[in-house]
């Protein structure tokens, strides 16, 4: 097993998850914009927190990606179904605790429930599941996170880990 097959599948899943968010949101299934939601972190500019926060958004894939492969490695198994299960509990992660409680607490321009008038934010509080977004937006979340998970559950199993063939020496983290 290798590090470079979960790396290739944590950029590969986060294109399609980003893709499937952005279409989503033209679609009008949700307002969530998770690459102008981390730009906005950054700037208050709004084309620039956009390019900027796509490029945090991939940095971020490729970061979940090494936790996914850790994930493998400790358990000796990997592959599309193990990476599904993976996406699923990161969707939920993200929308309960990291983009719910987390996010607005250290977010300059993300306004809170104690946002008054006077003190208008850039951004809304996402809220539980992200509902604030949209009533889509939880399913449109959890299935982008899975399909992020099983990509890169399955390049990781294409590059040497899989699920019939159990690790047998603890050297896994090798490059």
């Amino acid at each position: 097993m290798n590090v470079w097959g979960a790396l290739a599948g944590g950029f590969a899943g986060t294109l399609v998850l980003t893709t499937v968010l952005r279409a989503a949101n033209e679609l009008k299934l949700t307002r969530m914009d998770i690459p102008f939601l981390l730009g906005t972190a950054f700037t208050a500019d709004r084309t620039r927190a956009k390019a900027l926060g796509y490029v945090l958004h991939f940095v971020a894939g490729l970061i979940f990606a090494l936790g996914y492969y850790a994930g493998f490695a400790v358990i000796h198994h990997s592959g599309w179904l193990l990476g599904a299960l993976f996406g699923l509990v990161h969707g939920l992660f993200s929308g309960t605790a990291l983009v719910n409680i987390l996010l607005p607490l250290v977010h300059p321009r993300m306004g809170t429930a104690l946002t008054s008038a006077p003190g208008v934010a850039l951004l809304e509080p996402p809220g539980f599941l992200l509902l604030n977004y949209g009533p889509a937006t939880p399913v449109v979340s959890l299935l982008a996170h899975v399909v992020y998970g099983a990509i890169v559950g399955g390049f990781t199993a294409l590059a040497g880990l899989s699920a019939d063939a159990p690790l047998d020496r603890p050297a896994a983290f090798t490059l």
